[in-house]
């Protein structure tokens, strides 16, 4: 559930942290402390461009919805 992902994520979130690196930076090892659900496919989203490129739908951050907003707010001017 949510909460679960929620509290691994937090936790995870942390412990980059206080090792002063990115969450991309973990080993897989090391992020599947906070969850045994966690596989490689993991790297796909936590990166900038992952997390981004995953919100692909109206009005969100991947690149797609925001050139499109982009087009549109130039053809109002």
């Amino acid at each position: 559930p949510f909460r679960d992902a929620h509290h691994a994520v937090g936790s995870a979130v942390a412990y980059a942290a206080q090792k002063n690196c990115d969450l991309a930076a973990l080993t897989l090892d090391e992020l599947k402390r906070f969850s045994p659900l966690i596989e490689a496919d993991v790297y796909t989203y936590i990166t900038l461009e992952g997390s981004l490129a995953a919100r692909n739908h109206y009005g969100a951050t991947a690149p797609a919805p925001v050139r499109a907003a982009i087009a549109r707010a130039r053809k109002r001017t």
